[in-house]
């Protein structure tokens, strides 16, 4: 395989799984995808990947802190399940 087609092609295979995003100071802040099943605590946050997201009013939230700044996080990437102890399904 030529060379000049083994970086691009391996740097998308990683962001495949990623979101990239700007910062509020300035730069770019990857964000990882949700997996497939989450089950949110009874505040309806769940960490993953050093990230913190919040369930909200059927929509997904992300911040880098718990109690940070919140940015929506793209349709792409929520769960397919979101569940919560005491519920059935959602």
């Amino acid at each position: 395989m030529n060379r000049n087609l083994v970086v691009p092609l391996f740097s998308l295979v990683l962001l495949s799984g990623c979101m990239v995003a700007p910062r509020m100071g300035g730069g770019l802040e990857i964000v990882p995808i949700l997996p497939v099943v989450v089950e949110v605590d009874a505040d309806s946050y769940y960490a993953h990947g050093g990230y913190h997201y919040f369930y909200n009013d059927d929509r997904w939230y992300y911040s880098e802190t718990r109690d940070g700044r919140r940015m929506e996080l793209p349709r792409s990437h929520w769960p397919r399940e979101t569940r919560r102890p005491g519920w059935d399904r959602h």
